[in-house]
């Protein structure tokens, strides 16, 4: 079937309300990747570089030169974007409510300049049905970035503290809801008879002891055989996550003992990459595990990933 030609009106009304309807481009992104079939297309413009406009233009513009590629990909955006409804994930960054009033005109406009255009278009009715799916996934994803800046916001909150007992029981606070963030079934902190542990979690079917410390000092050798004392105390497949905000001793990342190969170790510059949303969680424990259990080093810097 021969497929109408999109007019240049409607492809500057697309381009408009797709430079409103997400504030940040992250999440334009998302979208533009959960619509399209071809979406490979999406990774070669800039992001980092271009401001949203410029990036939604240049991808428009590429998709509507190549329309024996991208002809439906670019109906697909028409229809989801003129379809769109629920603008609440604005209000995060929308106090008087005109970034929100923007979106929504935004789109009003490009409903009238595709009216039309989809009567004749029924292998698009998938696109329909799965409308509420995905944006359902890109909702979910920005609820997921706001609560990782909330607990980034409350980690400067407790670097500030003074006290040093509240400032570690705050942390163990803070730890436990990023590892519930992520899935990682964590438990608050507990003892048993004497041992006191800063906390445990599970991931991929393995039961880790969590141990946090915040001082000025480095933590040394002594501080990780203790742990690990505490790891060999529990069932044969338990390991061990050491997190320390200042970092650890050079004997720490050198030691050779068997006390400390049941346990991974973490900083407080791998806890930012987490917070900045650069990696997740699960995937920093699992590559310093992975690395661990190919190399026996428990010291694995992740620095620089994006």
């Amino acid at each position: 079937m021969k497929i109408q030609k999109i007019s240049t009106q409607a492809l500057i009304a697309l381009k408009d309300a797709l430079s409103h309807i997400y504030w940040r481009k992250k999440d334009l992104r998302q979208f533009l990747e959960l619509t399209i079939e071809n979406s490979l297309i999406v990774s070669t413009i800039n992001w980092e570089e271009n401001v949203k406009y410029e990036s939604i233009s240049q991808l428009i513009d590429r998709m509507n030169a190549r329309p024996d590629i991208y002809q439906n990909d670019l109906l697909k955006l028409l229809q989801e974007t003129s379809n769109f409804q629920d603008f609440s994930h604005l209000k995060y960054w929308d106090k008087k409510g005109d970034i929100t009033e923007k979106a929504k005109e935004s789109v009003k406009k490009l409903r009238l300049q595709t009216k039309g255009y989809f009567d004749s278009l029924n292998e698009l009715n998938i696109a329909a049905e799965k409308r509420a799916e995905n944006i359902e996934k890109v909702k979910q994803t920005i609820s997921f970035s706001e609560k990782l800046n909330e607990q980034k916001e409350k980690f400067f909150n407790i670097a500030m503290e003074t006290s040093p007992q509240k400032r570690g029981y705050e942390l163990e606070k803070l730890l436990n809801e990023l590892f519930h963030l992520f899935d990682l079934l964590p438990k608050a902190s507990f003892k048993i008879v004497g041992e006191q542990i800063d906390g445990s979690f599970t991931f991929q079917n393995i039961d880790y002891l969590l141990e946090a410390k915040w001082q000025k000092s480095l933590v040394n050798a002594a501080d990780l055989y203790a742990f690990g004392g505490k790891i060999s105390g529990k069932l044969k497949n338990t390991l061990g996550l050491f997190i320390s905000l200042d970092g650890f001793s050079s004997e720490c990342t050198e030691t050779k003992s068997q006390t400390t190969n049941s346990m991974i170790l973490m900083d407080g510059q791998d806890l930012m990459t987490v917070l900045d949303g650069r990696i997740r969680l699960d995937d920093l424990i699992f590559i310093k595990r992975r690395h661990a259990s190919d190399t026996g080093e428990i010291y694995y810097k992740t620095l620089g990933v994006i």
